[in-house]
């Protein structure tokens, strides 16, 4: 099973997000739980991204709210670890 690790970056966009929208902690809650068990699960919407952030991926965890990501290296076991970027609305992480 992945392991999520977060980025100082990516808690504070998390923190911001909620104290924006408090609403949004069962969208992101879920997308992170299905993030652990499958990122290519079809209600992510995981996508490649291009250009600043080339080789990072990203996932949609409600209409617009986005999930900025990377595969990392497991220190145990096969499956890569989920290293969290940031979490915001499209204009925020892009």
């Amino acid at each position: 099973m992945r392991t999520l690790n977060w980025s100082n970056a990516c808690t504070r966009s998390f923190k911001n997000c909620l104290r924006k929208r408090p609403d949004l902690s069962s969208d992101i809650a879920e997308a992170l739980r299905l993030l652990v068990v499958n990122p290519f699960a079809p209600q992510l919407e995981t996508h490649k991204l291009k250009g600043k952030l080339s080789g990072s991926w990203a996932c949609s965890a409600g209409y617009d709210l986005r999930i900025v990501f990377d595969f990392v290296k497991a220190k145990k076991g096969s499956a890569d670890d989920v290293l969290l970027l940031a979490i915001g609305t499209h204009d925020e992480v892009y």
